[in-house]
């Protein structure tokens, strides 16, 4: 048998580089700005997109190849969901939710869960979504009030989740609630919600960002949810949800870098262009510097991001990487279309121009995964070995 030799690091740099031109080229065919801007006005993502996406590793890309995954090392992954972000915010946030169902599947299900629900995700053959947030209830998850109550071959779920991803769309979602059986007094516990089997209502809402996710509101009145939907161990859900907060939010570092370079890149090209007062604005000073601020912002985003995948890649718990790089990607990317915007002049508030879009959407960023002030906290924690949420 042949010696296997693992790939140099040049070799690794170049397959990176290769999958990354592939995946931006597709995405420029396959989502442009005309059909983007539909989307947007009609609030839908195709979800055929989603599915063609798998050939790039979007799918289940951290998931071992045994598993029906890529087995991808989190610094491509956080190249991937950069070029996700670059085209448009509301993919990421779709292609977020779709791998965290995917990697709860995996890890916690059993074989008849898996051939049922993890295949056809996998797919993107599925529409998913994660309840977690309630409306009393957003970055402390552990207080979730969402009720399952035992009934012997079924449980009774009441309760209902704000702000949840593609809910009105979904064909299976995870659902965590807090749990009551003999064994288990009140811990949260992680549910397989299907429609066809259990009846919830499901309304949209309204927002001025991501505006193409679908953006949920899940009411539940003694919904009934099978015996054999539960995913994982009775009162597991906590650890679960908590151990997927560090990849949550290196997706989210990722996402907000990349829309930090299309709207750079996007004020580059308009600046080197527009012309007022006899020649190209790009020529004057205090448009330069905001050029700079920009690229600034944009680079620093990126090294903080490729840090914290690094950490991840090193088997490291990654809590204070991350979480510095998805406090100051997201920020650095709502400030960086805000210069955008100011490069743009008029232009930039038009809604047929993509820079309103990531100026709005950007702002996003901010708060899922955990504020900026969750963030801060985690960091401050990390740092000193003194938890200001106690």
């Amino acid at each position: 048998m042949a010696e296997h030799i693992a790939p140099s690091p040049d070799d690794q740099q170049q397959e990176t580089r290769m999958l990354r031109d592939s995946i931006r080229g597709f995405m420029a065919r396959e989502l442009t700005e005309a059909r983007i801007a539909e989307c947007e006005a009609a609030g839908v993502l195709p979800w055929e997109i989603v599915g063609e996406l798998r050939q790039f590793g979007y799918l289940g890309g951290l998931l071992p190849e045994d598993a029906g995954g890529y087995g991808l090392s989190y610094r491509t992954w956080a190249m991937m969901m950069e070029e996700a972000g670059y085209r448009w915010l509301s993919l990421r946030v779709l292609l977020n939710t779709v791998n965290i169902v995917a990697a709860l599947l995996q890890h916690l299900g059993d074989a008849l869960q898996k051939e049922k629900w993890l295949k056809p995700v996998m797919a993107g053959e599925m529409p998913v979504w994660v309840g977690i947030t309630e409306a009393d209830h957003g970055s402390d998850v552990a207080s979730v009030q969402t009720r399952a109550e035992d009934k012997g071959d079924h449980w009774l779920i009441n309760g209902g989740k704000l702000w949840t991803t593609n809910g009105v769309h979904g064909r299976v979602g995870i659902l965590v609630a807090r749990t009551f059986t003999t064994g288990c007094d009140g811990d949260l516990s992680l549910f397989i919600v299907d429609p066809t089997e259990t009846r919830f209502e499901a309304s949209r809402l309204g927002t001025m960002f991501i505006k193409a996710t679908a953006t949920s509101q899940l009411s539940f009145h003694d919904a009934r949810v099978p015996k054999e939907n539960l995913l994982g161990p009775a009162g597991g859900g906590l650890k679960a949800i908590l151990t997927g907060l560090n990849y949550g939010r290196l997706n989210v570092a990722a996402g907000a870098t990349g829309a930090a370079q299309r709207a750079l890149d996007l004020s580059t090209d308009y600046v080197k262009t527009r012309r007022q007062f006899g020649k190209v604005i790009g020529r004057y000073q205090l448009v330069q510097k905001l050029i700079v601020d920009m690229t600034i912002r944009t680079e620093a985003a990126r090294a903080l991001t490729d840090r914290a995948a690094q950490a991840l890649d090193a088997g490291l718990p990654a809590r204070k990487e991350c979480s510095i790089a998805k406090l100051y990607a997201s920020e650095a990317a709502h400030e960086v279309a805000s210069m955008a915007l100011q490069a743009h002049g008029g232009l930039g508030y038009s809604t047929d121009y993509p820079v309103e879009r990531l100026f709005r959407d950007t702002r996003g960023g901010l708060i899922p995964e955990g504020t900026s002030e969750i963030q801060t906290l985690i960091i401050g924690r990390e740092i000193l070995g003194i938890s200001a949420f106690t």
